[in-house]
């Protein structure tokens, strides 16, 4: 029975994903800040952690009570929209802990293992943002952008110890809690300066053509952790799909 450690689950992807892991049969280990009962089925296949992905001694915990595991998720992160003018650096600081800092953490504490064994996936999820330029979202896409570069350069050292690393691209999910994942108001983040530039923007967010749902970046999570070939992309979501296509 393999076991999967994911990260970032109280909501949102994290959550659908380790859902259907263990709806497959795996073992999962679902990490979150503050772990809270009831959020997944009652079972001796899935166990809760507390894990913040930007606190070393939390990373070092959380992976030594989970035990080997054969694939790790990286998906915690947390959101950022607004002109990046009037994006507090500190925020911009705030939000690389998490999406590429922790990432990164999260990663080199999880390769010993895999490489001793000579086997395991690390999956990172990144974004859409990453297959097209996107406004308004200059920080965020950054930070995820950093990711992309990473994880295609580590694959090709961890590759000769026969351990795969894959990138899964959500598109845009307006179900999940991505605006609400911050602690600065997007009205915040949108000078007066800006407020002409920013309003059809928002109203293409408000009626989207394609979107993303939850269960699409769980479909594409298990199909990265499974695959065996050097594919690298999985875009995630109708959207996603789109843009990779011409990207």
């Amino acid at each position: 029975m393999k076991t999967v450690l994911i990260t970032g689950c109280s909501s949102g992807y994290g959550l659908e994903t380790a859902r259907h892991f263990h709806a497959q049969g795996w073992t999962v280990i679902a990490t979150m800040r503050s772990p809270r009962e009831g959020l997944l089925p009652a079972s001796d296949r899935i166990r809760i952690l507390p894990l913040d992905v930007t606190k070393p001694e939390s990373i070092a915990a959380a992976l030594e009570a989970a035990g080997p595991i054969d694939v790790l998720v990286n998906n915690a992160g947390i959101g950022v929209v607004g002109a990046f003018e009037a994006t507090p650096m500190v925020h911009v600081r705030k939000v690389f802990e998490t999406n590429t800092f922790g990432v990164m953490a999260m990663t080199q504490a999880a390769i010993p293992q895999m490489r001793t064994r000579r086997s395991g996936v690390i999956v990172n999820v990144t974004s859409s943002v990453t297959l097209a330029p996107m406004p308004l979202a200059a920080a965020y896409t950054a930070s995820k952008q950093a990711i992309e570069g990473f994880t295609g350069s580590l694959g090709h050292e961890l590759g000769a110890f026969d351990v795969r690393v894959k990138l899964v691209e959500p598109g845009y999910a307006p179900t999940t809690r991505f605006a609400k994942n911050t602690d600065i108001a997007v009205t915040d983040l949108i000078p007066e300066a800006y407020a002409d530039f920013a309003r059809p923007i928002f109203a293409e967010f408000a009626n989207p053509a394609l979107t993303t749902r939850e269960c699409d970046v769980a479909d594409a999570v298990w199909l990265a952790a499974n695959d065996t070939s050097n594919r690298l992309h999985y875009p995630a979501g109708p959207d996603a799909v789109a843009l990779a296509q011409v990207a």
